[in-house]
C-alpha cells in the first residue's frame, strides 16, 4: 500500500499505541491477586500468554517495517528548494530553531545595561557595573529575521513533501 510520510507516521503512532495498550493489558492480566480463602478461579482475568506474545511480535514486526520505510524515504528524498535530504533537513530545522532562539536573545539586548546581580563576588560597594554588547544589534535583528524566514521555508517545504510524496509499505 502507498502512504505519504505523514500517513506513515500516523500509522506508526497507531501501531505503537496498539502495542503499548497490549503491554498494559498484559501487565494487568498476566498476574492477579486473590485473597486468602478466595477461589482464585473466580477472580482470574482472561489472559493467553502465547496469543499475547504472538500479537506483540506481529505489532513489533509491523513497526519495524514502517520505521524502515520512513527511514529509507527520509534518506532518499531531497527536499525541493534545499540541497538536503529529509533526514538532513530534520537535523537542520532544530539547528535553525536554536539559532533563532539565540538571536532573539541577542537582538533584544540593550547596548548598555546595568548589572542587577549583587553576588558576593561581583558586588563591591558603590561601584555600578554595566554589561555592554560587543556586536551590532541591528545585524542580530537582520539575522533573526533571515533565520525566521529560512525556518518557515524549511518547515513548509518539509510539510509539502510529507503530504504529497508517497512510499510503498508492504506489511
Amino acid at each position: 500500500m502507498r502512504y505519504t510520510s505523514s500517513e506513515a507516521n500516523k500509522l506508526l503512532r497507531r501501531l505503537n499505541d496498539d502495542r503499548d495498550a497490549l503491554l498494559m493489558k498484559e501487565g494487568n492480566t498476566s498476574t492477579f491477586l486473590a485473597a486468602m480463602g478466595e477461589d482464585p478461579e473466580s477472580v482470574r482475568p482472561e489472559y493467553n500468554y502465547l496469543d499475547t506474545q504472538r500479537e506483540l511480535d506481529e505489532l513489533n514486526r509491523k513497526i519495524r517495517i514502517v520505521k524502515h520505510a520512513l527511514n529509507c524515504f527520509n534518506l532518499e528524498h531531497v527536499v525541493p528548494g534545499f540541497d538536503m535530504t529529509i533526514d538532513q533537513l530534520l537535523v537542520y530545522i532544530p539547528q535553525l530553531t536554536a539559532k533563532k532562539k539565540k538571536l532573539a536573545y541577542m537582538k533584544n539586548r540593550l547596548p548598555k545595561q546595568r548589572v542587577r546581580e549583587k553576588s558576593s563576588l561581583s558586588y563591591s560597594g558603590n561601584i555600578i557595573d554595566y554589561w555592554y554588547v560587543n556586536y551590532d544589534i541591528k545585524a542580530a535583528e537582520a539575522d533573526y529575521a533571515s533565520v525566521t524566514d529560512e525556518l518557515a521555508r524549511a518547515q513548509t517545504a518539509l510539510d509539502v513533501l510529507n503530504n504529497t510524496e508517497t512510499m510503498e509499505i508492504l506489511m
